[in-house]
C-alpha cells in the first residue's frame, strides 16, 4: 500500500514538472536574406502581394531600426551574429576570409581541412562551423532538449547554411555549382540521407535555368528602378548587353549550375529543398514535443545585388519574386506545421550600397579606393623608412594586416610601422579615419563608429589598423559593376528585422536595436539560455512584454 501511495505522489509530480513545463513553438524557421537592406520592405511594396512581406508586417512585428554594430559588415560575421548574439571580437568570424595574425595564413570562414565533402569529391565539401568560438541560439536550444531538438541549415553559400545551425545541428547543407547538387560534410554525416539524394536526382537547377529569367511583368512597368541597359551593371560572358531577358539556357553552357546563384531562382530552389527537409526531417512534428529549428539563408539577393546594383531592374524583379516565394513558403508551413505552431524571423547579414559610379553620376560625392595602389604605396613609404618591402601583407576587410613574422626577423619596431602608415593613409582620398585598433585613436571618433571598431577587431584574425572610408567610398575601381558592401554606414548596417507567429505581438517599433540583439529573444521566446558569448539584450516588445 505504501509503495503504491509513493508511486501515485510521484506520478503525480512527474505530471506536474510535464505540464509545468513553458509552451513553446513546434518549429522556430529563421529566414536570412542576403544582402537586404530595411527599405526592400517598403521599396517594391506597391506589387508586393498580400501574402509575404505584407503579410509578415501585417501579422508579426518589425524591428524598423534594427543596425549591424560593428565592422566590416560582411555575409559570414552577420550570420555569425544573429545567432550568436555576439560580435567578432568574441565569436571570432572576422570576415568571410582572414589573415591569421600569428601566421599570416589565409583563412576562410568555414574552412576545415580535417573533414571530407559528402556528396562532392570538390574541396567546397571541406567546411564545417569550428571557426566559430561562441554557440549559437540552436547550440543552446540543443543542449537544452538534450539534444531531441532537430536543427538544420540551409544555404546555397556554405557560410550561410553553417553557421546559424552551430556546432550541434543535425545537418547543414549547401549547393555545389559544378555539380548543381545539395551537399554537406563529414563534420554532420558520413553519408547524404535518401532524401537529398532523390532532391538532387530531379536536377531542378537545370529546370530553372532552361526556362530563361525574364521579368514578371512587362519592363516598362519596373519605375523603381534605373534603364535596363546602363553602365552599371554586370555581364556574363556571352552577353552583349546587360539586359533582359538573361538567356540563362544558353550562358549556362559556359557558366553551368553556378549561374542560378545569380538568379531569382537560386531563392525558389532553396526554398524547394527547405521544403523536402521539413517533410522528410518531419520538423516541427517531432515525436519528443521538443523545438525544432530550420535556418534558412538566401544567398541570391547578394549575388543579383552584386553583379547588377541596386537601381538595376534585376533586383526589382528578384525581390517581387522572392515576394512570391515567401508567401509560398508561409502557405507551406501554416498547411504541415500549421498557423500559430510556428515563429518566423526574417533578417539580413547585412545590407548593400549604390554602386559608387552611379551614386557620382547623380552628383553625389563618392569613389574608389583602389587598394593595390594604396598597398603598393603603403609598402614603399615603409621600405623607405625601414630598409625592407612587403611589410604589409594586405588591406583584406579594411585593414592593415602586417607582415609580422618579417618584422620580427628584424627586430623592427611595430609602434613606429603603424604610426608611419597610419599617417600615410591619413593622406589618401577617401578615406575619413585611420585607427590603431589598440592605440588612443579611437578616443577621437564618433561613438557610434567607436564601438563597430571595437566590436570587429578580433586581435587574433583582424588586422592592426582599420580603415574608415568616407560615406559612399569603397574598395574597387570605376569599372566596378553591381554593389558591394563592407562599411559602417547606414546603407551597409541598416537591416530588416520581422518576427511572426507563435508568441510575437504584432506591432512596429523604430526603437534602435541590434543585430545581437536576435539571438536573445529567440533564447527568450523558447526559454532556453543566450548563447555563452551573447552581448545582445532580448527585445521585450516582440514578446509581448
Amino acid at each position: 500500500m505504501w509503495k503504491s501511495f509513493v508511486s501515485g505522489v510521484f506520478g503525480l509530480a512527474l505530471a506536474f514538472q510535464v505540464s509545468a513545463q513553458p509552451a513553446r513553438p513546434k518549429l522556430v524557421v529563421g529566414m536570412m536574406v542576403d544582402q537586404m537592406r530595411w527599405d526592400y520592405l517598403y521599396r517594391f511594396a506597391d506589387r508586393y502581394g498580400d501574402d509575404g512581406f505584407k503579410r509578415l508586417l501585417k501579422e508579426g512585428f518589425s524591428c524598423e531600426n534594427t543596425v549591424i554594430n560593428y565592422i566590416p559588415t560582411y555575409t559570414a560575421i552577420g550570420h555569425s551574429s544573429v545567432y550568436t548574439g555576439s560580435v567578432p571580437s568574441i565569436h571570432g568570424i572576422a570576415g568571410n576570409d582572414w589573415i591569421i595574425q600569428s601566421t599570416g595564413q589565409p583563412m576562410y570562414c568555414t574552412q576545415d581541412d580535417n573533414v571530407e565533402g559528402v556528396g562532392t569529391v570538390e574541396r567546397e565539401g571541406k567546411q564545417s562551423p569550428r571557426n566559430l568560438l561562441a554557440s549559437t541560439v540552436t547550440d543552446e536550444l540543443k543542449l537544452a532538449s538534450n539534444f531531441r531538438s532537430k536543427v538544420i541549415g540551409i544555404a546555397i553559400k556554405d557560410r550561410g547554411g553553417i553557421l546559424p545551425a552551430g556546432h550541434f545541428a543535425d545537418a547543414a547543407y549547401w549547393f555545389e555549382g559544378k555539380s548543381g547538387d545539395w551537399i554537406t560534410s563529414t563534420f554532420y554525416m558520413k553519408s547524404l540521407p535518401k532524401w537529398v539524394t532523390s532532391f538532387n536526382n530531379q536536377k531542378l537547377a537545370d529546370k530553372y535555368l532552361k526556362q530563361d529569367w525574364n521579368t514578371l511583368y512587362p519592363i516598362n512597368t519596373y519605375v523603381n528602378s534605373i534603364a535596363d541597359d546602363n553602365p552599371y551593371e554586370g555581364k556574363w560572358p556571352g552577353e552583349q548587353s546587360p539586359t533582359f531577358p538573361r538567356k540563362t539556357s544558353e550562358l549556362m553552357k559556359d557558366a553551368g549550375y553556378e549561374l542560378i546563384k545569380s538568379t531569382p531562382q537560386g531563392n525558389t530552389i532553396t526554398l524547394d529543398f527547405a521544403k523536402a527537409a521539413i517533410e522528410h526531417e518531419k520538423l516541427g512534428k517531432n515525436p519528443n514535443n521538443v523545438t525544432d529549428f530550420l535556418c534558412v539563408s538566401l544567398s541570391s539577393t547578394d549575388y543579383v545585388g552584386h553583379r547588377y546594383s541596386l537601381s538595376a531592374v534585376e533586383i526589382e524583379d528578384t525581390y517581387l519574386r522572392l515576394d512570391r516565394d515567401i508567401a509560398n513558403f508561409l502557405h507551406y508551413l501554416d498547411a504541415t506545421v500549421g498557423k500559430g505552431n510556428y515563429t518566423f524571423f526574417l533578417t539580413a547579414d547585412h545590407a548593400a550600397s549604390y554602386n559608387p559610379m552611379y551614386y557620382t553620376d547623380q552628383k553625389g560625392n563618392g569613389g574608389y579606393l583602389f587598394t593595390r595602389d594604396i598597398q603598393r604605396n603603403l609598402n614603399a613609404t615603409l621600405a623607405k623608412k625601414f630598409g625592407t618591402d612587403k611589410i604589409v601583407r594586405s588591406l583584406m576587410n579594411y585593414q592593415v594586416h602586417l607582415n609580422y613574422s618579417l618584422i620580427d626577423s628584424l627586430n623592427l619596431d611595430v609602434k613606429q610601422i603603424k604610426e608611419v602608415a597610419i599617417n600615410q593613409l591619413n593622406k589618401e582620398e577617401g578615406i575619413a579615419y585611420v585607427v590603431d585598433m589598440e592605440g588612443s585613436q579611437n578616443m577621437f571618433l564618433p561613438a557610434p563608429i567607436r564601438e563597430k571598431i571595437i566590436n570587429g577587431y578580433n586581435r587574433k584574425n583582424s588586422g592592426a589598423i582599420q580603415i574608415i572610408a568616407e560615406p559612399q567610398w569603397y574598395a574597387g575601381t570605376p569599372r566596378s559593376t553591381g554593389t558591394t558592401h563592407g562599411v559602417w554606414s547606414g546603407y551597409d548596417s541598416h537591416i530588416p528585422l520581422v518576427f511572426m507567429g507563435w508568441g510575437i505581438k504584432p506591432g512596429v517599433s523604430n526603437k534602435e536595436v541590434h543585430i545581437v540583439d536576435i539571438a536573445p529573444t529567440v533564447a527568450a521566446l523558447l526559454h532556453v539560455m543566450e548563447p555563452n558569448g551573447s552581448i545582445g539584450k532580448p527585445i521585450v516588445e516582440v514578446l509581448g512584454q
